[in-house]
């Protein structure tokens, strides 16, 4: 598939240079069959190929599912000039080729130049650390913990009233995206923040200590009110021993206050004790 893409290029005297970022430009990624290629392809006139399906496949082979971001209505495209292909072929391949006229910009992220026409590329080179987990400022470490106990009222509250979709959306989103930033600064914290945890969070269960892992995967709930309780009080649990190593480590403190006043809160709830 690399070199069909790259010999592609070479046959085509509107491309100019060739770039691939994504995990397979990652050194630190597991590589394996599921990986996608994020190639773009740096061109002088992008018109040719808006919306060129038939030369994509003509290229590259009969489509089985394919999405063009600035052809949909769902999300308002990005209308940078650029056309973006997110295509899966009949052999499984897949390959999210950005076809664009606009100058790099070099951001950091990982990304290794496959052919170079004119020169302009020249001076890209694979970047091993910008995914990695980066150190927590103390206010951020501190707003974290804040949102992640504030938004468990409203979890409680939708368990009450028997409104399990936004019992489950307060609890999935945004509950869980505090506990996973936790679970990333943990995971950094724990080795010297050279690693990356991964997009949602798809590293956890290699760096994590295998009993907070266990724990982490019991924060997820059936639609049983009684198994959703639980997954709560384990996410406070696995929460609260991460947040303090944490603060320990970094010299922060702690907001023991608001996590026992919100778990007083919640078992109140729980328990048809609030009034």
């Amino acid at each position: 598939m690399l070199d069909l893409i790259i010999q592609t290029a070479k046959e085509d005297d509107r491309i100019l240079a060739v770039m691939m970022s994504g995990s397979r430009a990652d050194v630190h990624v597991k590589k394996d069959i599921y990986q996608d290629y994020d190639i773009v392809y740096f061109v002088e006139d992008v018109a040719p190929f808006w919306n060129n399906t038939a030369w994509l496949e003509e290229k590259f082979g009969k489509i089985a599912v394919l999405q063009t971001p600035e052809t949909q209505t769902l999300l308002p495209p990005a209308n940078d000039g650029d056309f973006v292909f997110l295509a899966i072929f009949e052999d499984g391949n897949r390959i999210d080729l950005s076809i664009t006229s606009n100058p790099y910009i070099d951001d950091g992220e990982p990304a290794v130049v496959l052919l170079d026409k004119t020169g302009e590329l020249s001076g890209i080179k694979p970047r091993e650390n910008f995914w990695f987990v980066k150190q927590p400022t103390e206010k951020l470490f501190h707003d974290c913990c804040n949102e992640f106990w504030w938004c468990l009222n409203n979890v409680a509250k939708g368990i009450a009233r028997d409104e399990l979709p936004y019992a489950m959306e307060m609890f999935n989103h945004y509950v869980r995206d505090m506990l996973n930033q936790m679970t990333d600064w943990y995971i950094g914290a724990t080795h010297d923040f050279k690693v990356s945890a991964g997009k949602m969070g798809k590293n956890y269960k290699r760096y994590l200590p295998e009993e907070l892992y266990k724990q982490y995967a019991a924060t997820y709930s059936d639609s049983d009110y009684a198994h959703l309780w639980t997954a709560v009080f384990t996410g406070c649990e696995l929460f609260r021993t991460m947040a303090k190593s944490i603060a320990e480590r970094f010299g922060y403190t702690y907001n023991v206050s608001e996590d026992e006043n919100m778990t007083e809160y919640m078992l109140k709830v729980k328990e048809g004790r609030l009034k």
